[in-house]
């Protein structure tokens, strides 16, 4: 579970690089991708503690 936190920052971080850089379009991806990476850690987490 916790590579999922670690891949959502990587991708943050790729999303801040690309932003920086001009590239608005690769930004908003990469940032997708970390939002879903970080819910599915969210709902891993809570099936986790549930069962």
């Amino acid at each position: 579970m916790a590579g999922l936190i670690y891949l959502a920052v990587i991708f943050l971080v790729l999303a801040l690089v690309f932003f920086i850089a001009g590239a608005k379009g690769i930004a908003g991806f990469t940032m997708e991708i970390a939002k879903w990476l970080v819910i599915i850690f969210v709902i891993v987490a809570i099936i986790t503690f549930i069962l």
